[in-house]
């Protein structure tokens, strides 16, 4: 394989909803390319890209396959990638290495929420995309209406480069109106007849290509005064204006293909050697550490590893884009992440599972390794020299969490071994063992991505594993003061133990300050406060410990015992066993005995007595509250609303965005498990949300009621 500059390199995504034809796509420029010399059907599970055996059997792209082909001496480097959302760390990390996106349109379905979600993420990467109207051989294909929903969806920048004539089963032309050309193809697709516009259809050529040559001229105001002098701009002229629009996204090209029936994908192709930016003329990515380098073959080396997989036979994949200079085989590089030494024991171009060696990669190109140590996902390699950290890939927010248990306990160590490489390979996926709730939880983006871990569990690990929904962090904290007092005592033989502790406890806000007296059970209580110890608490909120002891009733040195006594019993609430927060404790009283008091009897004096004041305080639950933003189409807006509602979700505000409705909300974590799935369910698949934690609120009295009584039931099983 020949060796190319970084000029001739374009790196393409190619996202949309599922069943939008990508990887049909993705296998008819291959074959123009002649990197393969039959094209493969998704159907017959032959193709290039979808070669793993869970895409086959789920028929769809589940990972992002790296492939390249070749156009007038130009590479093309294509990251095929899964249309359902649930599975965009592909998508996005695809996005992050790429210089151009092709968004595919079925011209059946026209833009569906695989669409919409392919555009957020192009938005989020800053990335230029176009679109590509596919399967325009259907029966119930509809151009016009798919472009109308396009450009209702992301605005007049939708711009037609190349209309079908015909669409539906009869379609076999394309009238191109950048070339002011008509493609017309054979009923198998493969090389155009190139003919002249037929008068049927001059009128609106005009008018289109008119169009595209003011979206063109637009973009720079030399080409401005050109377009005014002249009245039009010539092909080359054009080509210049359309990359500046598709550079700033003031543009959006939309052409034409049936991949099945290889139609329209040569001429993609050639748009995309011709237009598509080279890696040199988009933002170098962002340097944390070290020396920054250029997109640049004379720079010192360094990559990006952009994607970690594992394939039976071959063991870790590393996937990478070339930052600089030129990567060979033998090449030793540091990872600037741990500082150990790497070597490139060999360099591939990859098309799908067929990896072919290459001399050398250059700046701007993406490959692949094999056998590298421990270099992962989103980690740097790069000379000593340069010592250079690329800004890590982020991915988006978990959006649905299930606690995983191995069906034999004996399992449960290789079970947690899997889920730690399976992080890398999907980092999307975010592994967590929370010592509170005593669950194994992974987070992920939807129901379908939870299915799709358990497939490997089932097919390739051979682990039954089972979801069970996972337990939700209550706090607990108190409404009123309660005053309560605890005498430890105990004999046995020889030296005793001795403790005596007298409290008050209250409610604590931000910026309170103690108080110096109470009225509790009509007897006064006077506070001479000497010391005040603020202490945040690992799982929130606070604990204020104030000494008011007079008179050394309690030596100064029983205080941190009394203190870790109370910290031992905040960890244990006494309504659900939840963790307290946010209380001030007041220590004023208490006994010593001059032999047997010590600190075990103070720690024990001091959890008892904060034990019985938090039980007659108006103890209370605190749920965790979340942050919800959705977005949903127009007509499914009541429906959403009326879900929200019976989740006691709080409405926070409401308005249009990104041709969608969007509501705000405040909604209890509680209500929230398996969202992502009735969202989907009540909006065709269409609606998208994000979720964030926002802190904790005291639950309604029913809903106490009910924690309580499954808490007691809880505790007698035990």
């Amino acid at each position: 394989m020949k060796v190319y500059k970084t000029e001739q390199i374009r790196n393409i995504a190619l996202t949309g909803n599922a069943g939008s034809g990508k990887t049909t796509l993705a296998e008819a420029m291959l074959f123009e390319g002649g990197v393969i010399n039959r094209r493969g059907e998704v159907t017959s599970k032959n193709t290039v890209s979808d070669y793993t055996p869970i895409e086959q059997e789920y028929g769809n792209s589940v990972l992002s396959t790296l492939l390249y082909t070749e156009c007038k001496g130009v590479k093309i480097n294509i990251l095929d990638t899964p249309g359902m959302d649930d599975l965009c760390g592909g998508v996005v990390s695809s996005l992050n290495v790429t210089d151009l996106c092709l968004v595919a349109v079925n011209a059946t379905n026209g833009v569906e929420s695989g669409t919409v979600a392919a555009v957020r993420h192009t938005e989020t990467a800053e990335l230029p995309f176009m679109f590509v109207f596919n399967q325009l051989d259907h029966d119930n294909s509809n151009f016009d209406a798919a472009l109308e929903q396009c450009k209702a969806s992301f605005g007049n920048k939708v711009t037609v480069v190349q209309y079908p004539v015909d669409a539906g089963p009869d379609f076999s032309a394309i009238v191109d109106v950048l070339k002011m050309k008509m493609y017309k193809y054979g009923p198998n697709g493969g090389k155009p007849e190139i003919l002249d516009i037929p008068d049927s259809e001059k009128d609106k050529a005009e008018e289109l290509h008119n169009e595209l040559v003011e979206m063109a001229a637009e973009n720079e105001e030399a080409l401005m005064e050109l377009y005014f002098d002249k009245g039009s701009l010539s092909e080359e002229e054009m080509r210049k204006g359309m990359k500046l629009g598709m550079l700033q996204r003031d543009l959006l090209p939309v052409f034409c293909t049936c991949a099945k029936k290889d139609m329209g994908v040569e001429r993609l192709m050639e748009f995309i050697a011709n237009n598509a930016p080279n890696p040199k003329e988009r933002p170098m990515r962002p340097v944390v550490d070290g020396k920054e380098l250029k997109m640049d073959e004379s720079d010192s080396p360094s990559l990006f590893v952009f994607k970690t997989a594992v394939e039976s036979h071959v063991g870790e994949i590393t996937y990478f884009k070339v930052m600089s200079g030129k990567i060979k085989e033998g090449l030793d590089l540091i990872n600037t992440k741990s500082g150990n030494k790497e070597r490139l024991s060999q360099v591939f171009a990859s098309a799908g599972k067929n990896r072919e060696k290459v001399e050398e990669l250059v700046a701007g190109d993406l490959g692949c390794t094999v056998k590298l140590k421990e270099t992962k996902f989103n980690q740097t390699l790069a000379t000593k020299e340069a010592d250079t950290k690329y800004e890590p890939i982020k991915f988006p927010a978990s959006k649905h969490t299930v606690a995983m248990k191995a069906e034999n306990e004996s399992d449960d160590e290789k079970m947690g071994e899997i889920l730690n490489r399976i992080k890398f390979e999907d980092p999307t996926f975010v592994i967590e063992y929370s010592k509170e709730l005593k669950q194994l939880l992974v987070h992920g983006q939807g129901e379908y991505h939870m299915n799709v871990l358990k497939w490997y569990f089932d097919n390739v690990h051979k682990i039954d594993v089972n979801y069970i929904q996972p337990k939700i962090p209550y706090r607990e904290t108190i409404t009123k003061p309660a005053q309560s007092d605890y005498r430890h005592k105990k004999q046995s033989g020889g030296a005793g133990q001795f403790g005596e502790v007298h409290m008050i406890i209250e409610p604590y806000s931000e910026g309170s300050e103690p108080k110096t007296a109470f009225k509790i059970a009509d007897k006064e209580y006077k506070m001479s406060v000497r010391d005040v110890q603020e202490h945040k608490l690992p799982w929130g909120g606070k604990l204020i410990f104030t000494n008011c002891i007079v008179g050394g009733s309690i030596d100064a040195r029983f205080l941190p015992a009394i203190l870790k006594g109370i910290m031992e019993k905040m960890e244990e609430g006494p309504l659900t066993g939840s963790y307290a927060r946010d209380i001030r404790v007041y220590v004023y009283d208490g006994k010593m005995h001059p032999v047997d008091s010590n600190e075990i009897s103070f720690k024990l004096a001091g959890r008892n007595a904060f034990s019985k004041a938090f039980k007659i305080a108006g103890p209370k639950i605190l749920e965790p509250i979340c942050n919800l933003e959705v977005w949903v189409p127009s007509d499914r807006m009541g429906d959403t609303m009326s879900d929200l509602q019976g989740r006691r979700a709080m409405i926070m505000g409401m308005g249009s965005e990104r041709g969608m409705e969007k509501i705000s909300a405040k909604v209890p974590q509680k209500e929230m498990y398996r969202y992502a799935t009735s969202l989907s369910s009540i909006t065709g698949g269409r609606g998208v949300f994000n979720i964030a934690f926002d802190g904790y609120e005291k639950v309604p009295a029913e809903v106490q009621d009910e924690l309580l009584k499954a808490y007691e039931a809880e505790q007698d099983e035990e």
